[in-house]
This record gives structure tokens, C-alpha cells and sequence, in this order.
């Protein structure tokens, strides 16, 4: 088995030696966006993976746009906006707890997501959404348009997010068939 894929060992300096486990699922150094407006504990939740930002592109190298009219500016606003809702739109069909994306997420998205219930996670590693993947079941999906209802994991018990040390951690863990784990690590200091 490739250790490196399948199994994450998290060092967390503090705590006792007695205080590691082994967790059926995956721990991610994370905490949600939004910690006031956005749920830290799902029970059987529905997760969608992304490797999409959910934000407005911007421009390659250097863009310029010329603005004649004030009302200009306001209608290139609005053209952003209206980008983030379709991609939200098409995300929140399929309904959700827990959207996790590798790209950025913006305020705009994170507005939509807490006013739906979802919970969302941004700027992930790819060997971390490849573990999530693999303990919960879900595909990764590199654009909102080609997501399908096979493509939301719904093996996952418990996605919680908990204060350890100085640091947040969220665990999508008690999952059903998991092909992912993490060895949590507890002691006085890293090396240890």
C-alpha cells in the first residue's frame, strides 16, 4: 500500500503520548470560512469535491478595461456576480453539507453556501482532496457544470470541525468503507 496516498500522520504538539489515534477517515489542518454562519458539525453529511475556484477569474498577465460611464463599472460588477450564483446554483442542486474546493472561494460564494446550510472549505492540498475522496467516496470534479449526483460522497458519519492546541482541525471521519486513514500524533512537542 503507498503510505504516502492513503495515510496522513498529523503531528499536534500538545497533549499526551495517550491521546493519538488512528482515525477511520481524514484529518485536515482546517477550519470552515465562514466560523460564525457556517455549520462545524454534520452528521451523514453529502460532500462535493472541487478542484474549480468558486470565484471570479481574473485576467491572464495583464488585462485592461477601459470604462467610458460610471454605469460601466457597476455592469461589470454585476457580470461577476452573476457568474459566482450560476456556479453556486449548479452546486446547491445537488444539496450539499459540505463543499471542499483545492481554489480560492469567494465572499460572494460563502454568502450563498451559509444562506443554503453548506459548510465550505477552501484552498485545500490536492493529496488532502484525494484522501477525502477516498475515505467518503466522492469523485473530484474539475468543473460545476459536469457535477452528477454519483459525484457527492455520502460515506462519511461525521464531519466535524474541534480546536486542538492553537490550531483548528476538521475530521471527516466514521466513514462507512473507508480507503483512507490519518494517525493522529498527540505529545509535548513535534519531535517528540
Amino acid at each position: 500500500m503507498d503510505i504516502q496516498k492513503y495515510i496522513k500522520v498529523e503531528k499536534v504538539p500538545g497533549g499526551q503520548l495517550e491521546d493519538s489515534v488512528v482515525r477511520k477517515g481524514v484529518t485536515i489542518n482546517k477550519d470552515v470560512i465562514a466560523p460564525g454562519k457556517m455549520r462545524r458539525k454534520i452528521f451523514n453529511q453529502r460532500i462535493i469535491l472541487l478542484d474549480w475556484p468558486l470565484e471570479f477569474k481574473k485576467g491572464e498577465n495583464q488585462t485592461n478595461a477601459e470604462l467610458l460611464k460610471e454605469e460601466e463599472w457597476g455592469v461589470l460588477l454585476q457580470l461577476e456576480e452573476e457568474y459566482i450564483e450560476r456556479l453556486c446554483v449548479q452546486i446547491l442542486k445537488f444539496k450539499p453539507d459540505v463543499v471542499i474546493t483545492e481554489k480560492g472561494l469567494s465572499e460572494l460564494a460563502c454568502h450563498y453556501f451559509s444562506k443554503a446550510g453548506v459548510s465550505g472549505m477552501r484552498r485545500l492540498r490536492k493529496t488532502d482532496n484525494n484522501r477525502i475522496a477516498k475515505a467518503c467516496g466522492a469523485v473530484i470534479v474539475n468543473r460545476p457544470d459536469e457535477l452528477q449526483q454519483s459525484d457527492v460522497g455520502t460515506g462519511a458519519g461525521i464531519f466535524e470541525v474541534k480546536k486542538i492546541g492553537d490550531e483548528f482541525f476538521a475530521f471527516i471521519v466514521d466513514c462507512k468503507e473507508p480507503k483512507a486513514c490519518t494517525v493522529l500524533l498527540r505529545g509535548p512537542s513535534k519531535d517528540l
